[in-house]
């Protein structure tokens, strides 16, 4: 779907369609990715006023960030219909295998990307948009399995708005990440299935009335029931769609527990609750702590983990939380 834009408001990660013949600029076609904020120069220089970009295939369509609408978590601008073969948009494949490209630029690609892919898949979680979904969230397992100068980009550049689909993407890079650190050698993991499990671990809010999931207030006793209910939607969601794997199941029902026995849906305790939903567990509430929301502000990384360690240590596993510190703060411990 082809949308105008005016050349002085585009951005990396646009499908930008020029308006004129190739010869009367210097790119070598009309209809290319923007990577870089050069390309952009060069198209205003070139004299270009007005161009289209193709919402289709861009991963960054002007006026994301307008109010959401429905879930609060699928901004007007992605609204029209897409097919699920496009669910996975070139710019992502394109980085995940360019080895040349520089990783600040890799990473922020492979960001923005999937949050589109979250954006529309929990918008319609079908068997078929979550088998799509898995191919994007494997590539970027592995390339956070075998690059880490991309990784640290990955954990610097996490958005602070809390819709579900950039909550699901913020806990996914950090959960892989630390299993990473957790896991390191051990090959008795499917690492790609716990990266599914974690992007998708917040699934079951698709079934969460949204006038729960947007309220700016402090929920009510009953509304607090019907939230704490996602976890099991999110596993019937899963096992509808025959995508309930171990992993999945594991991260899906215990991202919320804790190690005291305070978490819910199980109230499950200490080695009751698997390696894989403590690592979750603990990327679920950083994120939650350093994103801002309409009741509070975000809190700054340092700030997020001493919140963690001074106030809510008895919350996690010990050893996996000392090795999340460690992502941001190798000399902390």
């Amino acid at each position: 779907m082809l949308k105008p834009i005016s050349a002085h408001r585009l951005k990396t990660g646009m499908y930008v369609v020029l308006p004129a013949s190739w010869i009367k600029h210097p790119f070598l076609k009309n209809n290319f990715f923007i990577k870089t904020p050069e390309q952009i120069n060069e198209i205003i220089e070139s004299g270009f006023d007005e161009v289209s970009i193709d919402t289709s295939k861009s991963f960054v369509i002007e006026d994301m960030q307008v109010e959401a609408i429905g879930h609060g978590d699928k901004p007007q601008a992605l609204s029209e219909k897409w097919e699920p073969e496009k669910l996975i948009s070139e710019a992502l494949r394109e980085a995940v295998s360019d080895k040349s490209m520089p990783s600040a630029q890799k990473a922020k690609i492979i960001y923005n990307s999937s949050v589109n892919l979250m954006n529309r898949l929990i918008d319609s979680p079908t068997a078929q948009n979550i088998g799509e979904a898995k191919k994007g969230i494997s590539a970027i397992v592995d390339l956070i399995l075998s690059d880490d100068e991309t990784t640290f980009y990955l954990l610097s550049i996490t958005s602070h708005d809390f819709y579900t689909y950039t909550h699901s993407v913020n806990v996914g890079i950090l959960s892989i990440a630390l299993s990473k650190a957790v896991f390191k050698g051990d090959g008795n993991h499917n690492m790609h299935e716990l990266g599914a499990g974690y992007f998708l671990h917040d699934i079951g809010k698709n079934s969460i009335a949204p006038a729960i999931i947007n309220k700016k207030g402090k929920l009510t006793e009953e509304e607090m029931n019907q939230m704490r209910s996602h976890p099991y939607q999110g596993y019937k969601i899963l096992s509808g769609t025959n995508h309930l794997t171990e992993e999945c199941k594991v991260i899906v029902m215990q991202h919320h527990e804790r190690e005291d026995g305070t978490g819910y849906p199980q109230r499950l305790k200490g080695d009751e609750i698997h390696a894989y939903g403590r690592i979750c567990s603990i990327a679920d509430v950083y994120d939650a702590l350093t994103s801002q929301r309409s009741y509070k502000p975000s809190l700054a990384p340092f700030e997020a983990l001493k919140v963690m360690k001074n106030e809510m240590l008895n919350h996690f596993h010990k050893d996996i939380f000392e090795k999340f510190v460690l992502l941001f703060c190798p000399n902390c411990i």
